[in-house]
């Protein structure tokens, strides 16, 4: 049977197409100045994104005529020319709002962490699907993280927290594949007690979990392993709660402890570091259940929201386009993430599933994270939209992602 007999799966095209042409939509009423202008005007954001989408149709065409099975091939060759192109940042990288995180040609550049998410992707695919590989083995595990904690690791100083954070999302794939539920637990765990601990002090958090620990053992008192599991997660919850304190203040920048401290209700800060958020709830609200109509919104006219056209993109759809708008965007996302696993589940080649999964992990924490800060309930972390959101690498990188797991789809009845 052909390699490519099985087709391209057209519903998740359709979805991708009506994502970047709304998205483009409302970039150019986000960045419209007080006169209509050419929807070509490289000299506006706008103009620019029809270009990166017009690179990023060219983009589809040569990742759909390469045969699949390079990827598999060359994902090793692909995530090291990535590493590589992170380390060079912090010798030819150019400092933009503050983040060394782009090489800069002429008037554009280019961002190499929105590529090394689908190089990471590849080679977590090509390590989970090797004959040799066990995940349920300690040392496979620790190679497994280490692929996911090199590129993010090269993040993290440029400085670009929000995009290390994506990095989270390979435990979808890795949970998939048999890695045990103690991790996320134990993610979920260090997460409750971190943020818990901020709003309410150390002391009522080790309180808690001494309750919820002695409850628990008790209960599992004819089960020794899990006795000794219970009582190992309350003493570490019991120290990370006297830890949080520390960590906050000495390893978070004041920007990030600021954030957190909004979004907690610690602080009102509506014109200083919480001005973005406030006015993009400002904006949203203001949009009621039809919008004001296409470039009709008066925050999104009067510029009101900083960054609007790029991290804050779904406060103009709230303003112009309404609940019913934003319903729709969201309703277009969870289309996606559900077609895509419904894809990712009917792979018979191992490598295609995981690196599938990854795809959905990438998207939905972009997805998620970045609506969240948008109304919110999420600190500001820097997270575009996907597919939604101005910038080249951005579009780009997702496009690759998500079109390679189309390409290797088509290729399943090969096997």
């Amino acid at each position: 049977m052909s390699k490519s007999s099985a087709g391209f799966d057209w519903i998740s095209i359709f979805i991708y197409l009506a994502l970047i042409f709304f998205g483009w939509a409302n970039i150019y009423s986000a960045s419209l100045g007080s006169s209509s202008g050419s929807y070509l005007d490289m000299s506006q954001p706008y103009g620019k994104q029809a270009l990166f989408i017009a690179l990023s149709i060219f983009l589809i065409v040569i990742i759909l005529s390469i045969e699949a099975k390079f990827y598999q091939r060359f994902s090793s060759v692909i995530y090291i020319i990535s590493l590589l192109s992170l380390a060079g940042l912090f010798v030819f990288g150019k400092t933009i709002s503050g983040a060394t995180s782009w090489y800069s040609f002429g008037s554009f550049g280019v961002q190499p962490s929105e590529f090394a998410k689908f190089a990471t992707a590849l080679a977590l695919a090509k390590y989970l699907s090797d004959i040799q590989t066990n995940i349920k083995r300690l040392s496979h595990q620790v190679k497994a993280f280490i692929i996911i904690a090199i590129p993010a690791i090269l993040i993290v100083p440029q400085p670009d927290p929000g995009s290390a954070l994506v990095y989270a999302a390979f435990f979808f794939p890795l949970y998939r594949e048999g890695l045990s539920g103690f991790y996320l637990v134990a993610g979920l765990t260090a997460v409750s007690v971190f943020i818990l601990t901020l709003v309410i002090g150390p002391i009522w958090v080790s309180v808690a979990a001494l309750i919820i620990g002695l409850l628990l053992f008790f209960r599992k008192r004819k089960k020794r392993p899990g006795r000794v599991l219970i009582t190992l997660f309350a003493l570490i919850s019991i120290g990370l709660s006297f830890s949080v304190n520390y960590i906050f203040e000495n390893v978070f920048e004041q920007r990030h402890r600021d954030r957190f401290n909004i979004v907690l209700g610690k602080e009102v800060d509506s014109r200083g570091i919480g001005y973005n958020t406030n006015q993009s709830e400002i904006a949203i609200g203001s949009g009621g259940w039809l919008g004001k109509g296409w470039t009709e919104g008066t925050q999104t006219k009067g510029h009101f929201v900083p960054e609007q056209h790029t991290d804050y993109i779904f406060s103009t759809v709230g303003e112009e386009w309404g609940f019913l708008g934003s319903a729709l965007v969201v309703i277009l996302f969870v289309l996606l993430l559900i077609r895509l696993l419904v894809l990712a589940e009917r792979q018979r080649n191992q490598f295609y599933r995981v690196y599938g999964y990854s795809v959905i992990g990438i998207l939905f924490i972009h997805f998620l994270v970045n609506i969240g800060m948008v109304i919110g309930i999420f600190p500001t972390v820097g997270i575009p939209l996907p597919f939604f959101s101005y910038g080249g690498s951005g579009l780009w990188g997702f496009t690759i992602l998500l079109f390679i797991f189309i390409k290797l789809d088509s290729d399943r009845l090969s096997y």
